[in-house]
């Protein structure tokens, strides 16, 4: 199946939107697209009906009118990434957990840095909101699309 690919621009940054004719595929920063793109495999520049849902749901949600998303995901990974990403998805809009709160809740509070690693993995940012993970102390850390992508991120969920 086809997986095409498109570059946009958002008030956070530029996202590469992907998605094959079932489900979309990725939404990556620059700093993250060549690697998901490799994980891809055969990709083509161009849009099709999923791409366009998906941007359209992004300006929703860049213009507050959109909260949750309603897409059809596909995600490649092994059974801890898949249910790491599944936790992320439980965080509610304008919520923040801690890296140390999301191991717990997976049911391997030892497994922190494990948690960290497969976020950043996360092939479908903002789609899938690894931005609400902060470090225990209430500090920003990490994030693929870099912390002021982050800040913006969570300011805008703040209402700010």
């Amino acid at each position: 199946m086809t997986v095409c690919f498109e570059e946009r621009h958002y008030p956070c940054g530029t996202l590469y939107l992907a998605a094959d004719a079932v489900a979309l595929r990725a939404v990556a920063f620059s700093t993250n697209w060549p690697r998901i793109k490799a994980a891809l495999g055969a990709v083509q520049a161009g849009s099709n009906p999923l791409i366009e849902q998906a941007a359209q749901q992004l300006h929703e949600y860049f213009t507050r009118q959109r909260q949750a998303f309603d897409l059809p995901l596909h995600l490649d990974g092994t059974a801890f990434q898949r249910r790491t990403w599944q936790a992320l998805q439980a965080i509610p809009y304008g919520e923040t957990r801690s890296y140390a709160e999301q191991a717990a809740l997976l049911g391997q509070p030892q497994a922190v840095r494990a948690v960290g690693r497969t976020n950043g993995l996360n092939p479908l940012c903002i789609i899938i909101p690894c931005h609400r993970v902060i470090a225990k102390s209430g500090k920003l850390a990490g994030y693929a699309g870099g912390l002021e992508a982050k800040q913006y991120l969570l300011q805008l969920e703040a209402g700010g």
